[in-house]
Order: C-alpha cells, then sequence, then structure tokens
C-alpha cells in the first residue's frame, strides 16, 4: 500500500478526513495522517517525521518556507477558523455573546475543556482570554487541558453531569460527535485563524502532494471545507 504522509493542525482533520477517498482516487495512495496542536506538527516535521503535506496555521508555514522546511509557492491557504465555545449535545447553551456573559458562563463550569495551552493556537488564545477576563485563578481548578482540541472536545462529549464547557476551533467542535456549537468568542476576543496547506520539502512524492495540496484548496472541496468551519 502506497502511503502519503500529513501533518496536520486538528483543526483541519474533518476536512481531510472527508477527502480521503478523493485523495485515494486522484493519487491511488492512502492518508497516513497524524492531527494534532500546530506546535507539536511542526516539532514533528522539524525531528524528521515523514511528512509530504504539512496543514499549519498561516504563520507557521510561512516560518518553516523561510527555513526551507516548505517546497516554494506550494502552500495554499484553505481559509479562516475561529475560535469558539461548546457545550455537551443536548445540554442549555449558555450566553457568551459578551466578555460579561462569557466571564459568567466560564465561572459556573464545572469542568473547562481546551486544547494545549503552549502549542494549540485555540489553547495558548484560550488563556489569554482568562487572563484578560482576570479570571485565569477562579477557574484553575475547573480547568481540562488536552494535547490538542480533538481530544479536548471528545472527553466533553464522554464527560458526565451538567455544567461543563470546552472551547476551541470551531472546526474541532464540528467533527465531534456529542458536542454542540454554542458561538465564536465575544468579537473583543476573536481569534480567526488562516491555515495553509504546503508540500514538504522533503517529500518523497511531490507530485502526488501537490495534488493533494490543490485538492484541500481548490473550488472541488470548497462546500466541504464551508461545513468543516472554514470561511
Amino acid at each position: 500500500m502506497s502511503l502519503l504522509h500529513i501533518l496536520s493542525a486538528g483543526a483541519a482533520q474533518g476536512l481531510v478526513e472527508g477527502l480521503r477517498g478523493a485523495i485515494y482516487s486522484e493519487t491511488g495512495r492512502t492518508v497516513q495522517g497524524q492531527f494534532g496542536a500546530v506546535g507539536l506538527m511542526r516539532d514533528r516535521l522539524l525531528e524528521g517525521a515523514s511528512c509530504d503535506v504539512l496543514i499549519l496555521t498561516q504563520a507557521l508555514i510561512e516560518e518553516l518556507a523561510a527555513a526551507g522546511r516548505v517546497q516554494p509557492l506550494s502552500a495554499r491557504p484553505l481559509g479562516r477558523v475561529r475560535t469558539a465555545i461548546a457545550v455537551k449535545a443536548g445540554e442549555p447553551a449558555p450566553r457568551v455573546d459578551t466578555p460579561e456573559a462569557l466571564k459568567a458562563a466560564l465561572l459556573a463550569a464545572r469542568g473547562i475543556y481546551f486544547p494545549d495551552p503552549l502549542k494549540a493556537t485555540a489553547g495558548i488564545h484560550f488563556m489569554s482570554v482568562l487572563q484578560r477576563l482576570g479570571i485565569a485563578e477562579r477557574v484553575a481548578p475547573a480547568l481540562r487541558p488536552y494535547p490538542n482540541g480533538a481530544t479536548a472536545m471528545k472527553e466533553l462529549a464522554a464527560a458526565s453531569g451538567p455544567g461543563l464547557i470546552g472551547c476551541t476551533q470551531v472546526t474541532e467542535i464540528l467533527y465531534t460527535p456529542g458536542v454542540q456549537l454554542v458561538a465564536n468568542l465575544p468579537s473583543e476576543f476573536e481569534l480567526a485563524t488562516v491555515y495553509m496547506a504546503a508540500v514538504a520539502a522533503k517529500s518523497e512524492q511531490p507530485q502526488a502532494a501537490r495534488l493533494v495540496v490543490e485538492l484541500l484548496a481548490g473550488a472541488r472541496s470548497a462546500a466541504l471545507r464551508q461545513s468543516c468551519g472554514f470561511q
């Protein structure tokens, strides 16, 4: 079996999974994907992990391109992904449309599920939101960080009892059964992250990788990108 290796931000997992069949039809290769916090995926690339296609934030793709880790001119934007609030499916949705409402919802939560506050885009941002709201210390006992947003949302879905809340990228919320999107963060705390796909400089099958980047970013997958949460 011929494999095509993808290192990807968790935000793009739903998109990649939705295109597995099309990728195989287009290239004759089966996707071998690793998904997680963008910092972790960058580190794995730099540590020598097999990679044909890289999907990270625009800032990291540009950083890696400058370092010669991405093939020149291969990067394509997938769209913007916003950071949002989630609850377990079927639970009442709290108001989070203003800083005051978000603060009240977080203070009332028994558990707050979110991705890695050091390496995940949404996790880093969420911790800054808690600081700006002035409640980081007060909610510390309720914080439930996980390696990435997908895992955080799966754990939220599996947790029992009321009063649980989560924060991560919209795409990871929409991709996870058992959780539901409440709303984007208030405009004062908005985070809209541009993700890009690119061919890794050391790809062993660059032609197939370029086809995959085009499939991920091109017109044929526009409707899927939108349904996954890319704008």
